[in-house]
């Protein structure tokens, strides 16, 4: 377990403490309310924190791997696995509290696992597909939409009612669906 792994690693373990500040908790929770209060002030900006910076290590660890010569077999597995790990899990809680259409969830999540199958076949071909254009500009700016779905359309709020969060998102999602067609159209004799 390398330093770069161990940045990797630290991208999915934080994923449980940036649920506790997105996550409505129930009602049999002693003080629900009062802690739902504070997560609705407070919760968003500290959970935005949380994942810019979880995102930032994406770059950091892949910077420090090549740099280094730390390029691993456990990288490989685990880098994908965090960042779809760390927006799934936004994703998910946002649904949760009906601020995304779950519609652009299963869109985003049914990219993943088609995209993971095709990984998986090709893994045991011996072939490795390489991430695009397209996946690397999908997986940015689905978490820029994040960040402004967790601030709250902030600071755009505060000096219009366009709601910038949401084009993102939508945004996001067409991105997500081309990129998902120009993995399928590149790979797809994987299949064969």
């Amino acid at each position: 377990m390398n330093l770069a792994n161990k940045i990797t690693l630290s991208r999915i373990l934080v994923i449980p403490v940036l649920m506790l500040f997105i996550v409505p908790y129930p009602s049999w929770v002693p003080n629900s309310v009062a802690i739902n209060d504070f997560l609705n002030m407070n919760g968003r900006i500290i959970a935005a924190i949380i994942f810019l910076l979880a995102a930032a290590t994406d770059g950091v660890d892949g910077y420090i791997a090549r740099s280094r010569n730390m390029i691993t077999d456990l990288g490989k597995f685990l880098d994908p696995i965090a960042d779809k790990l760390l927006v799934t899990a936004a994703l998910v809680a946002f649904s949760e509290r009906q601020e995304i259409s779950s519609w652009i969830v299963f869109i985003i999540l049914a990219r993943e696992f088609i995209v993971s199958g095709f990984r998986i076949i090709a893994a045991n071909k011996g072939l490795v597909i390489a991430a695009s254009w397209w996946g690397k500009v999908k997986t940015i700016t689905q978490m820029v939409a994040i960040v402004f779905v967790m601030l709250d359309n902030y600071p755009f709020s505060t000096f219009t009612a366009i709601p910038f969060d949401d084009i993102l998102m939508i945004i996001a999602m067409l991105l997500t669906i081309i990129s998902g067609y120009d993995y399928l159209k590149k790979n797809w004799n994987v299949l064969k």
